[in-house]
């Protein structure tokens, strides 16, 4: 029966041209970070002070920026970036949120209103706030810091999905049985709980992948992200200064940015309806 229900939900995901186009784009940006040193056609870091600001051409397809340094270079190599920046600090706000909602959810009474007032309290001040009030005062802004950070802001919206998908499942016949064997309340969480709950949380943790890498931008837009780093938000507030005569510089990074985001956000949508989840 699951192997059929497998089938369904495959099937559903992909019966759809804009699944597979979510799909496919989100694919080959991810394959683009990962094999970015082949891909990339020039070093990212390279100064040639005698090509500042070249036009797009067979050389340097999206042209180079103020420093000489090649944009289609450093999309490449930003997109790592952006992918590590995401689902590192996905991982963060799933291990905080799932943990903090199943605890909210099995445990209703005792745990779940402290559970509520954090979340409220944390959604009440907008996150940009508080990844640039976190960020200045951390003084290590390495990648690692951002995406932790990021994920910590992020933990609230995980955790009422996996609270409301535990109140719903805990209730349910085959958790009365899990009791009634003797089974721990680890146990029933872990065992019987989780694994039947993981279709809403796979979901916003795809459309969570998107915001971080968002946030990230962000951050990097402001200055505040790693400097060490190549990273599509530091392209685009470096590049706006020569906008005006060098669009390449911004619209390129841009375009990074806002396929990766639209593709996640297409792929986290048709996955959704594919599994029935309603959020």
């Amino acid at each position: 029966m699951a192997t059929v229900k497998h089938r369904s939900v495959w099937k559903r995901l992909f019966s759809n041209r804009m699944s597979l186009f979510g799909f496919y784009l989100t694919l080959g940006i991810v394959l683009v970070g990962v094999f970015a040193p082949i891909i990339a056609t020039h070093d990212p870091n390279n100064m040639m002070f005698d090509s500042v600001l070249e036009n797009p051409s067979f050389e340097y397809w999206f042209g180079t920026d103020s420093l000489g340094r090649d944009v289609f270079s450093r999309i490449v190599w930003g997109a790592r970036t952006s992918l590590y920046v995401g689902i590192v600090a996905t991982g963060v706000a799933a291990i905080i949120g799932v943990t903090f909602g199943c605890l909210a959810g099995y445990f209703e009474r005792s745990f779940g209103p402290v559970f509520m007032r954090l979340a409220d309290i944390q959604l009440s001040i907008p996150n940009l706030v508080l990844l640039i009030v976190a960020a200045a005062v951390i003084g290590n802004r390495s990648l690692e810091i951002i995406a932790l950070i990021i994920g910590i802001t992020m933990w609230p919206s995980m955790g009422r999905v996996a609270r409301s998908k535990v109140l719903d499942l805990k209730t349910q016949d085959f958790i009365d049985a899990a009791r009634m064997s003797g089974a721990s309340h680890l146990r029933i969480i872990s065992r019987h709980i989780l694994p039947n709950g993981l279709g809403p949380i796979i979901v916003i943790a795809t459309l969570d992948i998107g915001a971080a890498i968002v946030a990230e931008a962000g951050l990097s837009f402001l200055g505040l992200g790693d400097p060490r780093a190549i990273s599509w938000g530091q392209m685009v507030t470096k590049g706006i200064e020569d906008m005006t005569y060098a669009p390449w510089s911004v619209v390129f990074p841009g375009m990074g940015i806002f396929l990766t985001v639209w593709g996640l956000n297409i792929f986290g949508d048709a996955l959704r309806d594919a599994l029935d989840v309603e959020m």
